[in-house]
């Protein structure tokens, strides 16, 4: 406790930037994702009436059904372009600018979507959809790097799990908002609505007193003096040479190597395992099951008897359950290590997977089976949370040098908001088809993805990057020749950050 106390003091700065950064970043996915739930029949009511004052007549049903998928999916479509340019941008501007610029286009789109109906006009939603997904795709990357290389290593894991604690955060704010006693009501949807705007403004006034990340300006910038001000600002005061010498020994493999593209990372052999670990956790994640057990959540509780109403604040307790473990795995996670999560998240959910399908099969049977249910639900989300939800974020982040990064992101969030779509677009067929039974097919995506991780990923926990490489080339090159990474730094290059 004495430690955590003494951390807290030092390394306020990086806390309070860890904050701003969380805010305008995953907290925006979260929010977008939980709220739009409880705006559904108000939006689709809206292009209703819209239609009847333009045209004179109902729109039909099939059309209206339509628009609102449109509505629904044109996020994803927008997130698809925005992380598909994320590694660009992010090199020509940095990563500072380009969240700056990128809360411009959110604020700027919850205007448009905050007066579709004193415009009567549900176009601009649809305009203002597709620029909040631009903008989701690309601050999500952003966030993930920038949030990556800012916190000395033994606090790197618990920096990179906020992603996940912003991401449920971002959840539970948009349920609670959602109610219809605050901004869930047929007045008041536009401003609920609008409200992701308000996120984008705090991070846009605030992020401007903090600097960019200091391997950034060292390794790219060439910045010496920058990155000593921005170490000092975020770790305050002390001897941080251990980790500025691991900065400066991934400067000297990257001498005269620039940042990758999607394609020469792909062709890469010595990241051949980091692509294939970085595309099963992020497939995993599409697949393990969250989004069928947020799917059958509604389901099973009104299966329990629970009217509508109750309904609701039921589920809100499933997302504030999952905020509560997310705050758990930021405090676990550099103990147990990555790896531990990892692998042990995977085959517990596997386990309730099994557990779930059993009781939704028996819950016509016995009266007490769909609350068995229930507190399976709760229990797999925090499994979810504690572990696979905050270690793969982490995960993701370590395991590429800084030069591989921006097309490693790209690659993770491509196949993140294509899966999405594909899972949205297949999923009710599959229920349809395997009823209860389609949960058995997640489960055996994530035993398999426990296995893999098992036998192939490194542990990362309290390791540099030279150190993680050094793991997976022992895979990439297996007897081959490994190109050894030079032990020294070629500068005389030491500061500490005391003044």
């Amino acid at each position: 406790m004495t430690g955590f106390l003494s951390d807290l003091v030092q390394y306020q700065g990086l806390f309070r930037m860890i904050a701003v950064l969380g805010i305008g970043g995953t907290f925006q996915i979260g929010f977008q994702i939980s709220s739009l739930t409880y705006m559904s029949q108000h939006v689709k009511a809206f292009i209703n009436e819209t239609w009847l004052e333009r045209y004179g007549y109902p729109i039909q049903q099939d059309n209206l059904l339509f628009l609102w998928s449109i509505t629904v999916s044109i996020f994803g479509i927008g997130g698809l372009l925005g992380s598909s340019g994320s590694r660009y941008l992010t090199v020509k501007y940095g990563k500072k600018k380009c969240l700056l610029c990128n809360n411009l286009l959110m604020i700027v789109a919850a205007s448009i979507m905050g007066f579709s109906k004193t415009a009567q006009s549900f176009e601009m939603i649809l305009i203002g959809r597709f620029m909040c997904g631009i903008s989701a795709g690309l601050c999500v990357p952003l966030h993930h790097q920038y949030v990556g290389e800012i916190p000395p290593k033994k606090l790197r894991g618990f920096a990179n799990s906020t992603s996940s604690f912003f991401w449920s955060l971002g959840k539970a704010v948009g349920q609670i908002s959602g109610q219809r006693e605050l901004l869930g009501s047929q007045s008041l949807w536009p401003m609920l609505m609008a409200s992701c705007g308000i996120p984008a403004l705090v991070q846009l006034v605030t992020l401007p007193f903090f600097p960019e990340s200091p391997p950034y300006l060292l390794m790219h910038k060439g910045d010496q003096e920058g990155c000593r001000k921005a170490i000092r600002q975020l770790w305050g005061e002390g001897h941080h040479q251990a980790e500025i010498d691991d900065i400066m020994k991934e400067k000297a493999t990257m001498k005269n190597t620039k940042i990758l593209s999607v394609l020469e990372l792909v062709k890469e052999p010595a990241f051949r395992w980091q692509l294939y670990m970085i595309v099963i956790l992020t497939a995993t994640i599409q697949l393990c099951g969250i989004n069928a057990i947020y799917f059958y959540t509604s389901e099973v509780l009104q299966a329990a008897g629970f009217d509508e109403r109750m309904v609701s604040y039921m589920t809100l307790s499933i997302g504030l359950s999952e905020l509560v473990a997310a705050v758990v795995c930021s405090s676990i996670i550099e103990r147990l290590g990555r790896k531990t999560l990892l692998r042990g998240g995977y085959w517990i959910m596997g386990s309730l997977l099994a557990c779930i399908t059993v009781t939704l099969s028996l819950q016509d049977w016995y009266f007490w089976m769909p609350y068995c249910s229930l507190c399976l639900i709760i229990l797999f989300v925090v499994v979810f949370a504690v572990g696979p939800g905050g270690a793969t974020i982490s995960t993701r982040v370590e395991i590429f040098k800084l030069s591989c990064r921006p097309p490693a992101f790209v690659i993770s969030s491509v196949l993140n908001w294509l899966g999405m779509f594909v899972i949205g677009t297949t999923f009710p067929f599959i229920v349809e088809g395997l009823k209860h039974f389609c949960f058995l097919i997640s489960m055996g995506v994530v035993f398999t993805s426990g296995i893999i991780v098992h036998l192939f990923l490194p542990e990362t926990k309290g390791k540099s990057i030279i150190e993680i490489t050094e793991e997976f080339n022992k895979l990439n090159f297996k007897n081959k020749h490994v190109p050894t990474a030079p032990n020294h730094v070629t500068e005389d290059y030491t500061f500490c950050t005391r003044l």
